[in-house]
């Protein structure tokens, strides 16, 4: 493959981010509204828009289930991890909601 064509590839998956939105979260998915910290800042926990709370195994469980609304689950440093979807918007990101 020659480097335009890795060009292209790149540029088709970066523009990905330009396409329309995706549809709202199924209603069937609880949103995450309130994260619980450590004293050294990494999030323990959640809060869901019912009240939930759930351990961090809890909903690294649900996330993958597909019942929590706008986070992904991805494997990082050895370990499965939770996050915010990336949609460009700082205000929704896990680290930045309210704490409970």
């Amino acid at each position: 493959m020659d480097n335009k064509n890795f060009e292209n590839v790149f540029n088709d998956y970066k523009n990905q981010a330009d396409a329309p939105p995706q549809p709202e979260a199924d209603p069937y998915q609880e949103q995450i509204v309130a994260v619980r910290k450590n004293d050294d800042g990494d999030i323990i926990a959640f809060k869901t828009e019912t009240g939930r709370e759930l351990d961090y195994v809890m909903a690294l469980s649900e996330a993958k289930e597909g019942k929590l609304a706008h986070v992904d689950v991805f494997h990082k440093y050895g370990r499965d991890i939770i996050r915010s979807e990336p949609d460009g918007v700082k205000e929704n990101n896990l680290d930045n909601l309210d704490t409970f």
